[in-house]
């Protein structure tokens, strides 16, 4: 949270974020005044609050990353339900989960991978545009995708010069923006994409340019004096990595194609041709775990409730509930057993519920006697799981 809020402020958005994590409902103003400390307007207003999501986030992925772990960013777009057409840039959305386009709003993600650790904290959640504002802007949805990096340039290179992103960002128009402010991206090709060898060769003694490429890369027979074949554990088949020239983005990249037991192939790439294979695919491979703080906001921390329809208390929303998340994580990383998000959040309801009995009981304590009937209740749903 942001130093500049008063004491009483910034207790009230520490209070909505433990609400996101112990409600066991739907999470709206109404059950937050249900079960938190104050009214169901008090809520709505600390919902305008600004917060430094990004310094909060990033500070969490601090307590359980080391000095020497990589780090990277990765963006992904989400679709969140909403009905209605009162909600600014509510419009119809790709939904990965049903294959279509819903009408709803969207999200574009933004989380710091950790590599080595293979796990993914959110940073920040921007809601996106309808295609009418995009319209009247003049940008295209990926040309807006590169501009919100553009945007949080300074947190961003604060992790890592590295944006990983699925194959929908493969575009020109994407990598062009993030790169002439210092990004690299590492994402993947179409299965069908043209890729030529660079040519190292002596040149000929001709008139007219020098040779640039020495044809085009077959991938089911790649040849092995122009690619270098290496392994890494968990990868089976076979992974050959070189750099080449991209017909359509008409760049070099630094290519990675994995040839997979069943015959199929898929082909990586990294904008920053001095990048290793291993590192592309690494970073790659750790690029779902973003699609897991989804998962989990949606399953456990509200991300599709707000019933908010402004847009300034619907971006507090998303990142509150991400940022929930994000403190789980932190909590079960330093906890000694390894538990899930779905019991986490049970012994947080548990445990949440005992203290507002405790405290409203207005008995005497008796701490010996609180501690052990504490204990039980709050590992009640726990032994049952």
């Amino acid at each position: 949270v942001r130093k500049s809020l008063g004491g009483r402020l910034k207790r009230l958005v520490l209070d909505v974020v433990l609400l996101y994590v112990v409600l066991p409902r739907k999470i709206n103003f109404t059950q937050m005044e249900k079960y938190g400390k104050h009214t169901e307007k008090t809520y709505r207003d600390a919902f305008c609050t600004v917060i430094d999501w990004f310094h909060a986030n990033f500070s969490l992925l601090m307590q359980v990353s080391k000095p020497t772990d990589r780090l990277a960013n990765a963006i992904d777009p989400s679709y969140i339900s909403k009905s209605g057409k009162q909600t600014p840039w509510t419009g119809k959305f790709w939904s990965g989960c049903a294959s279509c386009a819903k009408w709803g709003l969207e999200i574009l993600g933004i989380a710091a991978l950790n590599i080595d650790q293979h796990n993914a904290f959110a940073l920040k959640a921007v809601q996106t545009p309808d295609t009418l504002t995009l319209e009247k802007a003049r940008l295209t949805l990926y040309k807006w995708y590169a501009d919100v990096i553009v945007r949080y340039k300074k947190e961003l290179m604060y992790v890592s010069k590295y944006i990983v992103a699925d194959a929908a960002f493969a575009k020109n128009t994407f990598i062009d923006v993030i790169m002439e402010h210092g990004f690299y991206l590492v994402s993947r090709l179409r299965d069908d994409c043209r890729i030529q060898y660079i040519y190292d060769g002596p040149q000929e003694k001709r008139k007219g340019r020098p040779r640039q490429y020495d044809g085009y890369v077959d991938k089911q027979n790649i040849d092995t004096n122009k690619a270098e074949e290496f392994s890494m554990e968990g990868v089976e088949g076979r992974l050959f990595t070189f750099i080449g020239h991209h017909t359509a983005m008409k760049r070099n990249l630094r290519i990675v194609i994995w040839q997979m037991p069943d015959g199929k192939t898929k082909v990586f790439f990294s904008t920053d041709t001095e990048m290793s294979g291993e590192d592309v695919i690494a970073y790659y491979r750790t690029r779902f775990q973003i699609e897991f703080c989804f998962r989990d906001a949606k399953e456990f921390t509200g991300l599709c409730d707000c019933q908010a329809r402004s847009k300034d208390k619907l971006d507090f929303a998303f990142n509150a509930s991400l940022f929930a998340v994000n403190a789980a994580k932190v909590f079960r990383y330093k906890s000694d057993r390894s538990i899930s998000m779905s019991t986490f959040k049970s012994l947080m309801v548990n445990q949440y519920l005992c203290k507002r009995i405790f405290s409203m009981s207005g008995f005497r304590p008796n701490m010996r006697f609180i501690k052990m009937f504490n204990q039980a209740l709050v590992e009640f749903q726990l032994d049952a799981c």
